[in-house]
């Protein structure tokens, strides 16, 4: 019989910071997660079984972990702070099928630890994702190239709401559309300042992206397409051709930009953030018959 998770409590949450003497540190951006609801709730929503190798990225103290443990198959969680591996021994005895991994999730090849961990074969990344790193980790896993099957994530609400923004709306941007293009995201639940310790000042939220097998849109130069994404986002308040042409990763000509914009149905006078992903590839598709 697999042993059942405990640290969905703040009593025993307590009781493990207390005997290791840990304090959260910041610079990690560490919140613990002190909610048994929420919990099942990400589990489930990763759709987890026994057959399935789940990568968790920042375990802390193994609250999420030893529920990843109790439902999937086995569990590769990666921390970068040597201070919990300790912890993390403690928390996790019992759980044979977990592998703990001291390292920096940024600098890790995904596709070799695929390799060496689980021969290859698709996983699912599960995570209580630091605020502060929230956007760079899931773009490293939407575009390294791992096999991935899907991505749930607990992040800021705000970002969430990110995710699945509308065209012209404040919080459309760069990472909605890259998300649009590798996955279909899903809102689960929103999550409270009061299901951690110590309480963050914002709401959270859990996020499913289950993986594309083909992107919704047809591209001839996804690098270009993504270009072009960060150049009318960066200055989002100016036309999509002043962007273009103001990008450091290009080289377009004022005429070129205006050119393109026009051979994708657009007006000269547009901008970045009303265009959809669709748009920005016809964009990026002329630009690319031009370079």
């Amino acid at each position: 019989m697999k042993k059942q998770p405990y640290l969905g409590s703040p009593v025993f949450t307590s009781a493990v910071l207390r005997n290791h003497h840990i304090a959260a540190r910041k610079r990690f951006g560490q919140n613990f997660l002190i909610d048994a609801g929420v919990l099942e709730d990400t589990v489930e929503a990763a759709g987890l079984t026994e057959e399935d190798f789940v990568l968790e990225i920042g375990p802390g103290i193994g609250t999420l972990t030893q529920y990843l443990a109790y439902s999937a198959g086995r569990v590769c969680a990666v921390e970068i702070d040597r201070s919990l591996l300790p912890v993390l021994e403690d928390t996790l005895q019992g759980w044979n099928n977990v592998k703990v991994v001291n390292g920096d999730i940024m600098k890790m090849d995904l596709r070799r630890l695929s390799e060496e961990e689980n021969g290859g074969r698709p996983m699912k990344a599960v995570a209580n994702l630091p605020y502060y790193i929230t956007t760079p980790v899931i773009m490293k896993l939407l575009t390294e190239g791992a096999p991935l099957e899907s991505i749930t994530v607990m992040v800021q609400k705000e970002v969430a709401e990110r995710m699945k923004a509308a065209p012209g709306t404040r919080d459309y941007g760069a990472l909605t559309l890259a998300v649009e293009y590798y996955a279909s995201p899903e809102i689960v639940r929103i999550v409270p300042p009061s299901s951690f310790m110590p309480r963050p000042g914002v709401d959270s939220a859990v996020v499913h992206l289950k993986l594309r097998t083909a992107p919704p849109v047809s591209v001839r130069n996804e690098s270009l397409l993504f270009g072009v994404i960060r150049a009318s986002f960066n200055q989002r308040r100016k036309k999509l051709t002043n962007g273009i042409t103001n990008f450091e990763g290009f080289s377009f000509s004022k005429q070129t930009a205006e050119e393109a914009v026009a051979a994708a149905g657009l007006s000269p006078d547009v901008r970045g953030e009303t265009l959809t992903l669709q748009q920005f590839a016809a964009v990026a598709d002329a630009l690319s018959e031009r370079m």
